[in-house]
């Protein structure tokens, strides 16, 4: 049994806005369905940190869920900011029951056991400077914090997965890190940066806390080992 992770798939099977026209995204479903059985096993467990469909209403998620479901291995799913599908964790619990998608679950405001760890994360944000980005930030601090808490609660060591990364080139959301060492996270694991971007994300540690890069180009579709 093992925990992976990876994050932004971007899958459009049910809309018109294929990734291929991007340097590294050529065939990158092909890619990334090969590497993903080859890696992962029934029994394990997969953290997808955000970005996963381009679809805009659930109905347009449909194809990309039905594949992420016939991959092996369960899946814990949290929002991206591309991910405007996303209503409430409720309507879209209800929506994959429909369609008989069962290896799916939802991280938000909640967390998951596995092992010795709990998984705890939230989209989080970046550092705007309008009074709309730091509602935006507040709110994600609070989600993060209400994570946080149910993953104390199960009395395991936390594993933090973003979608924003709260760190990136000279650029620190104080906000997050103050959350993130309160609680003594040590690994945290987010998304969001691409191509030549990646230069400036951070896969190291600061604060005392691990910093990992997975967005799927990065990992060339790969499934990165957490443990």
């Amino acid at each position: 049994m093992a925990l992976y992770g990876i994050a932004d798939l971007h899958l459009s099977l049910g809309v018109n806005k294929p990734m291929d026209v991007f340097r590294g995204w050529e065939n990158y479903v092909e890619r990334l369905k090969q590497n993903w059985e080859q890696t992962v096993k029934p029994e394990d467990t997969v953290v997808l940190a955000g970005d996963i469909s381009w679809g805009l209403s659930l109905s347009e998620t449909e194809k990309d869920f039905r594949f992420i479901d016939a991959l092996p291995g369960k899946k814990i799913l949290l929002k991206g900011n591309h991910d405007l599908w996303f209503s409430t964790k409720s309507k879209v619990e209800r929506f994959w029951e429909t369609l008989g998608v069962l290896s799916l679950s939802i991280l938000f405001n909640n967390a998951y056991h596995y092992g010795d760890y709990a998984i705890c994360g939230t989209r989080g944000w970046i550092n705007g400077e309008g009074a709309g980005d730091k509602k935006v930030l507040l709110r994600e601090c609070g989600r993060l914090r209400t994570s946080l808490e149910a993953g104390r609660a199960l009395q395991k060591e936390p594993l933090v997965f973003l979608h924003y990364p709260p760190i990136y080139g000279g650029d620190e959301c104080e906000e997050i890190l103050e959350i993130l060492m309160e609680y003594e996270v040590k690994r945290v694991y987010y998304g969001h940066i691409h191509g030549y971007s990646a230069g400036y994300a951070l896969n190291g540690s600061r604060h005392g806390i691990e910093f990992r890069l997975i967005s799927g180009d990065f990992l060339q579709f790969q499934p990165i080992r957490i443990v």
